[in-house]
């Protein structure tokens, strides 16, 4: 009798459904965002046996939550920049304004969920920016394609390419660097004495220029600094450039960190790159939560002050309120501490391994063409660094200055994205990173290195492959929302909750499989003897 009261089809009523729909969906997928992107934030410092994996995610769980407080700038670019929402009213639909763009916002969060989980279930690094821009540009074609910034969404992904090549070219180039001067000895205190200085110093200037005045250029006491910059070119004549002030605080920081090492000597150099490569996580903490907060909660913000305001052109131009960002940085903290999330961490770990036997899949055309590409490499595997093991017997998959350098590098990076209001990939800069310092640390000299470089070629792969599913589904999404309304919501909701439940059962049997396989790899002698 109730239910034959309600009218489903009215405006009032779909409008609710969205509300709650997207509140709850900006939960979901928020914490599927920090579930996959928590291998991009810990991934260096638990490699390097730095922290616990659970320590470095309740240590980088702050800067998170701060840097999604200041993340503005990006969510207006994803809410607003990829498509107009003002112009969705004029669409073949029939469709009024409203409720164009909450469509496109709903079929958005129905894909990005169940597209972010399957990933992070198989401990795949998906780019969650990525994801993002193609499924927007794929609901906003289903209702209007005029509307679409085909601009602003090419800027977007060559933002993305250029942070993958700019990561991946300067993280190799300063691990070779660093390597050749220190090679094995990054505790020495001799060696640290000669070097210590141009490389902590290099690495922390990097993390406080591009980090602080780049990706804060918006925060007031960060304003002010560089008004007094300012002042100081006039008064003194001289023009203090960006790259003018890099260099003058790579040398106050390199006359520093030598200052250190000269009083506290060896507990100093045992110590140094370890607490940098802490510094530089949780900066990548916050350079994360400043960016990649976009990627989860821009969707939900917009579709709740869409509702709120009933007027699209008033609703893209107000400011989301600071208690929404840092809720929503709170739920990124949640996702990362999942059972899923730490199946990304140890997968990306051991891509960029020095360990001989990893826990990895991947598919037979790329273990196939990893083995063409390994025949080109040197054959001199005593290139390649030793292992080293825990007291406790685990293997230090990364040393600590590798650690600094991809952490450093890749939050760099991000902060001066973040800057330019660009979302760019997370997933993609670390990832480039890792495998960037992997090759000048020579990791695919020996072991599983056909594996190692297989997995690489597949992650990079499904990227070309979640954008195309990205843009594809949400069109389809994107076009049953709008022809049957909550229907069809309901009806795709249904699919998402279906999907993930097979890949759930598929993404653990993978696993179990995997880690047997990496045992026997590891112990074939013992499996061996099991046989008879």
């Amino acid at each position: 009798m109730i239910l034959a009261s309600i009218d489903f089809s009215s405006l009032v009523f779909f409008q609710k459904a969205c509300l709650l729909l997207a509140a709850g969906m900006l939960v979901w997928d928020t914490i599927e965002v920090g579930r996959n992107d928590a291998a991009n934030l810990v991934n260096a410092v638990f490699g390097a046996r730095v922290l616990r994996r659970r320590m470095a995610i309740l240590v980088v769980g702050l800067s998170v939550v701060a840097g999604a407080v200041l993340s503005s700038s990006v969510i207006d670019t994803a809410r607003k920049g990829i498509f107009d929402p003002t112009g969705l009213a004029q669409n073949s639909l029939g469709l009024d304004g409203i409720t164009a763009a909450l469509t496109v916002y709903i079929s958005v969060y129905i894909v990005d969920t169940v597209l972010l989980y399957g990933y992070s279930a198989f401990g795949m690094p998906v780019s969650t920016t990525a994801c993002l821009v193609f499924e927007l540009l794929g609901a906003a074609a289903a209702i209007s394609y005029q509307t679409i910034h085909w601009n602003k969404a090419r800027t977007v992904v060559a933002g993305i390419v250029c942070s993958i090549v700019l990561s991946g070219i300067a993280s190799f180039l300063i691990q070779r660097a660093a390597c050749g001067a220190l090679r094995d000895k990054t505790q020495s205190l001799p060696a640290l004495l000669l070097h210590g200085g141009w490389i902590g110093g290099g690495l922390s200037a990097g993390l406080f220029y591009f980090l602080l005045l780049k990706g804060m250029k918006h925060v007031a006491l960060v304003r002010e600094f560089k008004h007094w910059l300012v002042t100081v070119d006039k008064s003194a004549g001289v023009a203090i450039t960006g790259v003018t002030l890099l260099f003058l605080m790579w040398g106050l920081f390199a006359i520093a960190i030598h200052i250190i090492l000269v009083l506290f000597r060896r507990r100093a150099a045992k110590l140094l790159f370890p607490v940098l490569a802490v510094i530089g996580m949780i900066a990548m903490g916050f350079a994360f939560g400043q960016n990649d907060l976009a990627n989860c909660a821009s969707p939900g913000l917009a579709a709740i002050t869409l509702i709120g305001h009933q007027d699209v052109g008033i609703a893209t131009k107000v400011d989301i309120p600071g208690w929404m960002l840092l809720v929503s940085g709170l739920l990124l903290f949640v996702g990362m501490a999942t059972q899923n999330a730490e199946r990304v961490t140890k997968a990306a770990v051991a891509t960029g391994s020095m360990g001989d036997h990893v826990a990895l899949w991947a598919p037979n055309w790329c273990l196939n063409l990893a083995s063409k590409f390994l025949t080109l490499r040197g054959k001199e595997p005593a290139l390649a660094p030793r292992v080293n093991l825990t007291p406790a017997g685990k293997t230090i998959h990364y040393d600590a200055m590798r650690a600094c350098v991809i952490m450093g590098v890749s939050a760099s990076v991000i902060a001066t994205a973040s800057s330019l209001g660009l979302p760019v990939s997370t997933t993609y800069v670390t990832f480039a990173a890792v495998v960037a310092t992997g090759l000048a640390d020579r990791i695919f000299q020996r072991g599983d290195a056909e594996l190692k470089l297989g997995r690489a070629i597949w992650v990079v792969s499904s990227w070309f492959i979640s954008a195309a599913i990205a843009a594809a589904a949400t069109f389809v999404i994107g076009s049953i929302v709008g022809r049957m309304g909550l229907l069809g919501m309901g009806v795709c909701l249904v699919v998402n909750l279906t999907i993930r439940r097979f890949l759930k059962k598929r993404a653990d049997a993978q696993a179990k499989r995997v880690e047997e396989e990496a045992y026997e790899r590891a112990l074939p002698e013992q499996f061996a003897n099991e046989d008879e």
